[in-house]
């Protein structure tokens, strides 16, 4: 089957009537029916046949729209496409109501599965960075490397900044926030993301803040919003309790794929002292430190994350993954302004 086209299994999850979400020039978004699960994919037409695929992967709250910018900065270089995972962007909720980290895993499997385009370059933020690293360490086929940003993986002290997230997942609470929130406007909402995403809100243009609004508008009006928010942060809370062979940091150790991990030194929502344990425990990883950006890197400096992806791309190429094998584990590199 061709990466264009979609498995023919019926599904029984049905978005609801929703004005669509915006198309950046050069994009298209398609539908893709699975097994138990519909799955959005926002893609760019590739430069020129051949190019290796790669495969996107959000955060909490977030959609395959936080990709674009990153996307095209790497026209030419990889043939991208950026999944909404159940619940989130266009994806209707899964079939079987799992938001864990483990169900949404299962989701990307089984559309690298059945898009056939493995292995693929995996990038993953914040939740996606764990869904990602799941995926890396369960089926190591799959993925050629493993790009992380801010990935949510278990942390002994939290982030002041996390902890409203972690506590949405506590029942009744995302029903209690939505009563007493219930007259703050998108903007309102989208002003306080940004100060708590981005290291500096002033490197979100007016027209970007303007689109975030329109889309949260649109995303506020589904019915599954709240759920899929809540329901997906009490996954996150609950991977980070997991401990033994399914816990996130073991399974980080157990990833083959060359590793390039972010962190920004501004990240209110996962620790910028991870880094380090990060880079002991992924065992053939780089790391780029970027002091002045917040927990979204690729949305605040595309091209600085496109440059230490194509980098680590020469790396991998046929006769690269030795180099990157060959590297002592946790070798850092140093980003913008380090």
């Amino acid at each position: 089957m061709s990466s264009t086209e979609s498995p023919t299994v019926p599904t029984a999850s049905v978005p609801p009537e929703a004005a669509p979400a915006r198309v950046a020039e050069g994009e298209r978004l398609r539908s893709v029916c699975l097994p138990g699960v519909t799955l959005s994919i926002r893609s760019r037409r590739p430069a020129s046949r051949g190019l290796p695929p790669t495969l996107f992967v959000h955060g909490l709250g977030g959609s395959s729209q936080n990709w674009s910018a990153l996307m095209a900065a790497l026209d030419g270089v990889v043939d991208s496409e950026a999944v909404d995972l159940p619940g989130f962007g266009e994806s209707p909720p899964p079939d079987d109501g799992d938001y864990s980290v483990t169900g949404h895993a299962r989701a990307v499997i089984r559309y690298l599965d059945a898009a056939d385009r493995g292995p693929v370059h995996l990038f993953g933020n914040s939740l996606g960075g764990a869904v990602a690293t799941r995926v890396a360490a369960v089926r190591p086929d799959l993925v050629r490397s493993l790009t992380l940003v801010s990935p949510a993986l278990p942390e002994l002290r939290i982030q002041r900044g996390a902890v409203p997230t972690g506590l949405l997942g506590v029942p009744g609470v995302a029903v209690l926030f939505t009563r007493l929130t219930r007259r703050w406007t998108a903007e309102q909402r989208v002003r306080g993301v940004t100060a708590l995403c981005y290291g500096d809100p002033a490197r979100v243009s007016q027209e970007s803040f303007q689109q975030a609004v329109e889309e949260l508008e649109r995303r506020l009006r589904l019915p599954y919003f709240w759920d899929a928010m809540a329901h997906s942060a009490r996954g996150i809370v609950n991977a980070y309790t997991l401990g033994g062979q399914h816990g996130l940091w073991r399974q980080a150790e157990r990833v083959l794929a060359p590793t390039l991990l972010i962190y920004g030194g501004r990240d209110q929502l996962v620790g910028f002292r991870m880094a380090r344990k990060a880079a002991r425990s992924f065992r053939n990883s780089r790391l780029l430190s970027l002091p002045d950006a917040g927990h979204v890197a690729m949305m605040e400096y595309p091209d600085v994350v496109a440059r230490a992806f194509r980098e680590l791309l020469a790396e991998v190429g046929d006769s690269g993954a030795r180099t990157v094998a060959d590297r002592p584990r946790g070798a850092a590199t140093k980003g913008a302004g380090s």
